[in-house]
């Protein structure tokens, strides 16, 4: 009898693609089914309206922004048509942080948090001695040593919401329809108007992944304040220098560390036939064989709070994990509308601009906020 086959979809780097491909190789067929996982780019990841993956393939590896444009397109199962509740409940008490309920929407989950991350300190422990905490030493490091920003695609934004969290407002949190409070707002884009005067000018043009390779393989970039943690990069190897991670930045000594929560999740597609082969294969995925050693042993960031303090995983990957471990635990989760992503790929462009062009940023604040405004219209939040 042929066994049930399935088409996935993740996103190209070995933190999303390696540990999926060894286990579709060797224990799919154990739990009686046939895998395969194509790949695309991070820009995709990062924008690919998620209907158009869905109608493709049958798992999808998704950003937890995407959520509410899949439920209004009904392009996704949920996990409550599949999974038992003692099972859901079970992964909701694993998941460090935020990371199972950023997938839930109009009261049901959407996708499996397969992969936990947020955005951190990236630094280079040869070129300065320690990382900076807060943001008045991101400052000052700033005006000794060369640095990276991370403002490409999305992230001009994310390193906005960030910071405005850390300064403890935030975002959209008090009044859904207000994303930024104009003080803080304009606060935090003023600080990064400084440090975008001082930074790595080729750098601020680079997705995460590029800037953690030139990191590691260049010394023009000592540290990046804010950027999503790549566990990948926290061993040595060939032809690359020691990278390190540190908690995100705190506004004050022993404050919030602001952070906006990343990682990605399993969706199942509305299109899919769902077999019990399969639940016993994505129940495996988020269960402990896999989530404290296959995914970490083949380059995935799990999202197992265990994980996250467990001393092998933590020797293997210079500590990666309790290093950043109390930035997952209070990561922002942004807003999750139809829309969202349109709004934050337009978003990202105006900071851009404000920042070259030296744009009054109180005034960027409130073209922000008016954007926002437009693009929840009158829909759910």
């Amino acid at each position: 009898m042929t066994p049930p086959s399935y088409t996935g979809l993740t996103w190209d780097h070995p933190r999303g693609y390696n540990a999926l491909a060894q286990a579709a190789r060797t224990i799919a067929p154990l739990h009686g089914l046939s895998i395969e996982w194509d790949r695309q780019l991070l820009d995709g990841f990062e924008s690919h309206p998620i209907a158009e993956l869905c109608a493709r393939y049958d798992l999808v590896v998704l950003d937890h922004p995407h959520v509410g444009e899949a439920v209004e397109a009904a392009c996704l199962t949920s996990l409550e048509e599949v999974f038992e509740p003692r099972v859901l409940a079970a992964i909701a008490t694993a998941a460090i942080g935020p990371c199972l309920s950023s997938y839930c929407y109009g009261g049901r989950h959407w996708a499996l948090p397969l992969d936990a991350a947020a955005q951190v300190v990236a630094w280079r422990p040869d070129l300065i001695d320690t990382p900076p905490d807060t943001w008045g030493e991101v400052e000052r490091a700033a005006g000794a040593s060369s640095f990276a920003l991370s403002l490409a695609g999305p992230h001009a934004i994310l390193n906005l919401l960030s910071i405005v969290a850390a300064f403890g407002r935030p975002p959209a949190e008090q009044e859904p329809d207000v994303l930024l409070d104009e003080e803080m707002g304009t606060r935090a884009l003023e600080l990064l108007a400084r440090l975008y005067a001082k930074a790595n000018r080729p750098l601020l043009q680079a997705n995460p992944i590029d800037i953690l390779e030139h990191m590691g393989r260049h010394d023009d970039a000592a540290f990046c304040p804010l950027i999503y943690g790549y566990v990948n990069y926290a061993s040595r190897r060939p032809a690359r220098h020691q990278l390190a991670f540190a908690d995100a930045p705190a506004a004050v000594p022993g404050g919030r560390r602001g952070s906006t929560l990343g990682g990605t999740g399993i969706g199942i597609s509305r299109r899919t036939k769902v077999t019990p082969e399969l639940v016993m294969h994505l129940s495996w995925l988020l269960g402990e064989a896999a989530q404290l050693s296959f995914i970490p042993d083949h380059d995935g960031q799990p999202s197992f709070r265990r994980a996250w303090t467990d001393d092998r995983i933590n020797r293997r990957w210079g500590n990666f994990y309790r290093a950043t471990v109390a930035t997952l635990e209070t990561a922002y989760v942004r807003p999750r509308y139809r829309g969202w992503i349109a709004f934050q790929t337009e978003a990202s462009d105006r900071i851009r601009a404000a920042l070259a062009e030296h744009r009054s940023p109180r005034g960027t604040v409130r073209e922000l906020n008016h954007l926002h405004r437009n693009s929840i219209g009158d829909r759910q939040l």
